[in-house]
């Protein structure tokens, strides 16, 4: 990057850790600490909480996934809206009326202190992984884009976090996010104006070749089980995973329980079901571009670049540079099979446009068989490389083709999107660890500076082990589903126990707390034999199922345990 790049990047970032560090300086009491000053407005609340979902990893992997899969993930996001009108209507209310500061005070008023201590320690354990994932998901990609050493780039990214966080609390997390959101969708819309801009083709043209690609695909009716992403797990499986994320997921109730009343809350509530669905809409679009982009100008083979120096100074050099050549060739044809697209297009004729079609097809199958190869041969150079490079896709195409000081700017949207969301993880894991475990069942007797110093000193407790975590985790899959993927193996659970705490007045302590371990037993052990079977049984269900199976075990579980043992 340029000097004028490396200005804007670090210039931001050092004005959002010393703009929270300033306006939250001298807070003195657990109260504002944990809960801010309580007078936070709806758009506030609302921005808070995009930009806490929002992660690095929404703006690392949503381009490069609807570069190679279309646009059906937006379809992750239609029961958003209806999952935030539930949580608006039984969720808050119980919330405000108890005064809570973490959201498993409710299930030990509602059932006892073991059920409380047990949600509690599964949104400590989900969560402080996720914390890990969300700084090691920017930073292995960053580390290689910008050559930093990985172990730096965590450190770097956790100890700007640590700082402000540490300081200033909710309040600090939430008014840095009014920022960071700012910056991290201004950068974003930028960059999807410049690749409009740089197409060589008008825009309905590119949407022609974008649609005849399959890459507008959003909307898929088909029931299918093991498909992740489709109209039907999107209205009902992440229905589950969205009550239970915004509902029972501390980092996302300490957002809006800073609200000055609950019409605040729940306007901030309404304001992220609206605005989620066409923010994802967006930058999912932008990935498309990106797509028809690289139909015109040659795309790398491998767009991790340097897996790619490294296979070119290998024993495997020659074998890289034949299949260089054939990707190459394969490009070219394409791309006049593309002239040939939408000539069809415009004469309206539907024969040429079907085999143009099945041309363009043809050539983009093999150059993926070729893409195959050349993974191949980095493996056998590397046998530990990881050879997924979709998280690359986006970032690779700002610094080659964008001009500079956008490209600091981008840069600065990825650490920005990290920033966020660990800052409000780190934040709701201090919190719980203070008022659940810390404050409930170990010293439950010191004054309001005692239990101040107590949430900070956890705080930073978990971003070290967020920063550790980052540095020994490894990559699976794509970043963004390794995180959906995480929180579906405990969501559904969490949720349950709440659903029966709100839904299920007769259910008592004793009959939702063993439900509770034989739901999470049940959900570990599909994720295990998924794929398989058991007991005979074949599985293959999409992971956001496990949201609704986790949730609707523990109600059943619960109901038949009351029943046969009264406590």
């Amino acid at each position: 990057m340029s000097t004028i790049d490396w200005l804007v990047l670090f210039g931001t970032l050092l004005t959002i850790v010393g703009f929270g560090v300033y306006k939250t300086y001298g807070i003195r009491d657990m109260d504002s600490y944990i809960r801010g000053t309580g007078n936070m407005n709806w758009w506030t609340i609302g921005l808070s909480i995009m930009a806490t979902q929002a992660s690095a990893i929404t703006f690392l992997s949503t381009p490069g996934q609807a570069y190679e899969d279309g646009m059906r993930f937006i379809q992750f996001y239609f029961g958003l809206p209806l999952a935030m009108i539930i949580l608006s209507v039984t969720f808050l209310p119980m919330y405000y009326k108890l005064k809570v500061y973490t959201a498993y005070e409710f299930l030990e008023d509602r059932f006892d202190l073991k059920t409380r201590t047990l949600a509690a320690f599964l949104f400590l354990i989900q969560r402080g992984l996720a914390a890990g994932i969300t700084i090691y998901a920017p930073s292995i990609i960053l580390s290689t884009l910008l050559g930093w050493n990985l172990t730096f780039t965590n450190i770097f990214i956790g100890i700007l976090v640590i700082i402000y966080t540490v300081s200033g609390g909710t309040k600090a997390v939430s008014i840095t996010q009014k920022q960071q959101m700012g910056i991290m969708m201004g950068g974003m819309i930028l960059a999807g104006i410049l690749v409009i801009q740089m197409l060589p083709i008008q825009f309905n043209e590119a949407l022609h070749v974008a649609g005849k690609m399959e890459k507008l695909n959003i909307v898929n009716f088909e029931l299918d089980l093991g498909d992740r992403y489709n109209f039907w797990s999107g209205m009902t499986a992440a229905v589950f995973l969205f009550m239970s994320y915004f509902g029972t997921d501390q980092s996302q109730v300490q957002r809006y329980l800073t609200g000055s009343s609950l019409t605040q809350s729940r306007m901030g509530l309404m304001m992220n079901g609206l605005l989620k669905v066409p923010m994802q809409f967006i930058i999912l679009f932008i990935g498309v571009m990106v797509f028809v982009f690289y139909q015109y100008f040659q795309p790398p083979v491998v767009f991790n670049k340097v897996q790619v120096e490294q296979l070119e100074q290998s024993a495997f050099r020659e074998d890289y540079l034949l299949l260089q050549e054939e990707f190459t060739q394969a490009f070219k044809e394409k791309n006049q099979q593309l002239g040939n697209l939408l000539q069809a297009v415009e004469a309206d004729d539907a024969a040429a446009i079907a085999t143009a079609k099945t041309q363009i097809q043809a050539q983009a199958a093999y150059q993926e068989q070729v893409r195959k190869e050349v993974k191949e041969l980095i493996v056998k150079n590397n046998p530990g490389a990881e050879t997924r490079d979709t998280d690359y896709v986006f970032m690779r195409f700002v610094m080659d083709y964008l001009p500079t000081g956008v490209v600091g700017l981008l840069f600065a949207v990825i650490f920005s999107a990290a920033m966020s969301s660990t800052a409000s993880e780190l934040n709701a894991l201090g919190s719980t660890t203070t008022i659940d475990l810390y404050r409930r069942s170990i010293v439950k007797k010191a004054d309001q500076y005692h239990y101040l110093i107590s949430s900070k000193l956890f705080t930073a407790f978990w971003g070290i082990f967020a920063i550790l975590f980052a540095t020994y985790a490894t990559l699976f899959e794509n970043l963004i589903q390794a995180v959906n993927l995480l929180g579906s193996l405990f969501y559904g659970t969490i949720l349950g126990i709440f659903v029966v705490g709100f839904y299920m007045k007769w259910v008592k302590g004793n009959a939702v707390f063993i439900a509770a371990f034989l739901a999470e037993a049940l959900i570990l052990l599909i994720h295990y034999n998924n794929g398989g079977s058991i007991l005979g049984i074949p599985i293959d269900i999409g992971f956001l199922w496990y949201n609704a199976i986790g949730c609707i075990a523990v109600m059943v579980f619960a109901a038949l345990i009351q029943f046969s043992w009264r406590d």
